[in-house]
């Protein structure tokens, strides 16, 4: 039998929470923008950001790299992507839809945050396996649909993330970042981590809270 009044408690509380993450909304995928960073070598040359947004990240891989590219399938958020980036001239931004659409390498190195689940998964990292030149880094920040205790855990870390990022205070407005179109991820991690192993021999893969997995692979 279907205990009603606990459907519909657990219905209330994720009303409240939705409300609180509205309220205090912060960036999930910046938060992993560190951790990548150390990933990768100090200094490399040639970059790919793929799903770049608002180019946070391509402008902090421009640290680093000797020319970084941005590709994106929205022209709006490239648009943005390049008022943000002003002064930063080792920066060039490329619309076009991955996985047929990317430019051409060889890159040192190929970063993909929270846009994986958007595309065609093997194809994907076939392109991206393509691209890489030898020795080069491939960093994954990748979305997974929840399979166990963690979605539950990130449901209600999340909130509390919000409100010691935001200090407390209610956002003005939502991040750049947060502003581009969305989907829910199809795949679980237990099946990317199966086929992410059958393509890249050797890769790294780790589920992480707030519905995320990394993925890291050195080309041969």
């Amino acid at each position: 039998m279907v205990d009603w009044g606990v459907v519909t408690s657990s219905g209330r509380l994720v009303d409240v929470l939705g409300r609180v993450n509205d309220t205090y909304p912060w960036d999930h995928n910046a938060h992993f923008h560190p951790w990548l960073l150390r990933q990768l070598p100090r200094r490399f040359g040639r970059a790919l950001d793929v799903g770049c947004g608002a180019g946070e990240l391509a402008r902090k891989l421009a640290g680093r790299a000797e020319r970084v590219t941005g590709v994106d399938a929205d022209p709006e958020i490239l648009e943005r992507a390049r008022e943000a980036g002003g002064a930063v001239a080792d920066v060039e931004y490329s619309l076009g839809a991955a996985p047929d659409g990317l430019p051409p390498g060889p890159y040192d190195v190929i970063t993909c945050v929270a846009v994986l689940h958007h595309l065609p998964f093997t194809d994907a990292l076939t392109r991206f396996r393509r691209e890489l030149a030898p020795g080069g880094t491939l960093v994954v920040v990748g979305c997974a649909r929840d399979e166990d205790v963690r979605g539950m855990v990130s449901l209600a870390l999340n909130p509390l993330f919000g409100l010691v990022k935001n200090r407390g205070r209610a956002a003005v407005r939502r991040p750049v970042a947060m502003t581009a179109p969305t989907r829910q991820p199809e795949m679980t991690f237990s099946e990317i981590a199966a086929q992410a192993r059958r393509l890249l021999p050797g890769v790294r893969l780790r589920r992480r809270l707030f519905w995320r997995y990394t993925l890291v692979w050195h080309a041969p």
